[in-house]
């Protein structure tokens, strides 16, 4: 990989919405690396290793898709580049997720003693 793509992100199936960071993603150009070969995507915000961002725009009500399963749904729209989290996608999986603290991932529905 050149050095202009020292950032990067992967996705393992041709409908996936969602790539996922391979390292701590800054604003700007990133490799894309999937099925059809790699491509030229962007992190239009910080996202962290691990993470979604977006491929292309997901609609208010669109299924977030990784892996080539629909994982969850968007709650706002999401513009290409974006961290898809907590803050912008409700789970299938975890019905609690939409509880948790969006950066330390602790939940906010219960109190601590």
């Amino acid at each position: 990989m050149s050095d202009k793509f020292r950032q990067a992100s992967f996705h393992i199936h041709p409908d996936d919405n969602v790539s996922v960071a391979l390292s701590d993603l800054e604003p700007g150009e990133i490799a894309v690396y999937g099925p059809g070969g790699t491509a030229i995507g962007f992190a239009g915000e910080p996202v962290k290793q691990g993470h979604k961002l977006a491929r292309r725009h997901i609609g208010e009500g669109e299924a977030v898709i990784k892996y080539g399963v629909a994982i969850g749904l968007a709650t706002r729209d999401i513009q290409a580049g974006e961290w898809v989290h907590l803050h912008n996608c409700k789970s299938f999986h975890d019905t609690r997720s939409s509880t948790l603290d969006i950066e330390s991932g602790a939940p906010t529905d219960m109190e601590y003693r």
